[in-house]
């Protein structure tokens, strides 16, 4: 499966986004370097009751991340002219039309902000739905965000606006908080 599947406009102009395994298997690499070392400890030498819980709390941890990598990575998301349907875990619908946030936010991984990722998150309708910039057409859902926003007049962070206009999106439609 490519990382955005266009479907044709017989259903609606429908495209849809996942997570390509490409840009997971960092993810799923983190956690299982923390969870190897911890089994080989756990099954190779005995272990005191302090090391066992301060071991074992590293363990849970990076579980609970390839869980989250593993929810995430089977999750893809439908959008059309009218809403975005999220498959997966935590199924639920965000029609445009009941859209009530965006928020964009850039995350720096390097203290010139050369290199990072963004998270778009978009509510509506009593659902909150949150992506990073790995799923495949990230920009194609931020965009059509962006203009259901404008349409509903939803004012919209500095910073919000700023990581808009970095992705090419125009300030002239968007009100800001003041």
């Amino acid at each position: 499966m490519t990382q955005i599947e266009a479907i044709d406009h017989e259903t609606g102009g429908t495209t849809k986004h996942v997570y390509p395994a490409s840009a997971m298997i960092g993810d799923y690499a983190r956690a299982a370097a923390g969870l190897v070392p911890a089994a080989v400890l756990f099954g190779s030498a005995p272990v005191g009751s302090v090391a066992t819980v301060v071991l074992g709390g590293f363990a849970a941890i990076f579980a609970a991340f390839g869980l989250r990598t593993a929810l995430r990575h089977g999750t893809s998301l439908e959008m059309t002219e009218t809403e975005l349907r999220v498959r997966g875990p935590w199924s639920g619908t965000i029609v445009w039309d009941e859209l009530d946030r965006l928020k964009l936010a850039y995350y720096s991984t390097r203290r010139d902000r050369s290199s990072g990722w963004m998270q778009l998150e978009i509510g509506g309708g009593g659902r909150r739905v949150r992506l990073d910039s790995r799923i495949g057409g990230f920009d194609q859902v931020v965009r059509r965000a962006a203009f259901a926003a404008a349409a509903r007049r939803i004012a919209l962070s500095e910073a919000t606006v700023s990581n808009l206009e970095s992705l090419g999106i125009g300030p002239q439609q968007f009100e800001t908080e003041r």
